[in-house]
């Protein structure tokens, strides 16, 4: 029998989100969603999508999957989640982690058109990543740590470079 397993895993860019609600996905047969699929429209870097329709695509994944993996860093899509979710987790590796995993972040084809069109962007994501304990709003430290601290179910944060996944059962 498989466990009832809804995590959302939340963090700045580079805390290996992506990376764990991968091997989250595969190794308990989640679905996953990857909340930069519907914030941003497609192939157009840090173009937002309408935020009712991300909101509505959110609900739509969250009615039509019974175990899955949601994972970003747009805590206000995270907190529309949460009240579903079975699991929190809080990816909390440092910054310097951060920006190192962003440096050596492989291709992403399905972001980005061409292997140079992500490295045009990569200075501008650093920036950004180094601001995270700084910046204001939803896709903040401040915002995350406050959704992690407030929310009530099983959660933990994680705070070395590579979270493994040990506890979701199959």
């Amino acid at each position: 029998m498989f466990l009832q397993v809804r995590r959302v895993i939340v963090g700045n860019s580079g805390s290996g989100k992506s990376t764990y609600a991968g091997r989250s996905a595969a190794s308990h047969g989640l679905a996953c969603l990857e909340l930069d699929a519907i914030v941003w429209e497609p192939r157009k870097v840090a173009v937002a999508r309408p935020a009712d329709d991300a909101r509505a695509d959110l609900q739509s994944f969250l009615a039509s999957h019974e175990r899955w993996v949601i994972e970003g860093c747009d805590g206000d899509l995270v907190l529309a989640a949460l009240h579903a979710c079975t699991e929190l987790v809080f990816l909390n590796p440092g910054v310097l982690v951060c920006l190192e995993n962003n440096r050596q972040r492989p291709w992403e084809p399905h972001k980005y058109n061409t292997p140079e069109e992500q490295a045009r962007v990569l200075p501008y994501l650093l920036s950004w990543v180094a601001e995270y304990y700084a910046r204001e709003g939803p896709r903040s430290y401040a915002f995350h740590r406050q959704l992690f601290d407030g929310y009530a179910g099983v959660k933990r944060e994680v705070t070395q470079r590579d979270p493994g996944d040990s506890e979701a059962g199959g």
